[in-house]
């Protein structure tokens, strides 16, 4: 089981977070991030958005750093990217 983590460089909601992602499937990522507690809630559509203070603990647990376009490369080569879908106003 590989999962990968970019570092904390996403401003949101007063803090830095980073990106969870598997290059194999979901269920290898949600069976990753139960084992570390983070809660299914944090899933966004492809990826766990986890608190830079919890970074150090996806390292320790496993996961692999890599690069914010790193991360990108690895959903889109796995197949497992889902883009945010526009929902037109009006």
């Amino acid at each position: 089981m590989t999962v990968y983590i970019d570092p904390p460089n996403w401003p949101g909601h007063g803090r830095m977070w980073s990106h969870l992602v598997s290059d194999v499937s979901y269920a290898e990522l949600h069976a990753f991030a139960a084992d570390m507690g983070v809660l299914r809630r944090a899933f966004e559509r492809d990826h766990y958005d986890i608190p830079s203070h919890r970074y150090p603990d996806a390292v320790r647990a496993g996961a692999v750093e890599v690069s914010s376009r790193e991360v990108v490369r690895l959903l889109h080569g796995a197949g497992l990217r889902r883009r945010k879908t526009h929902v037109p106003r009006g």
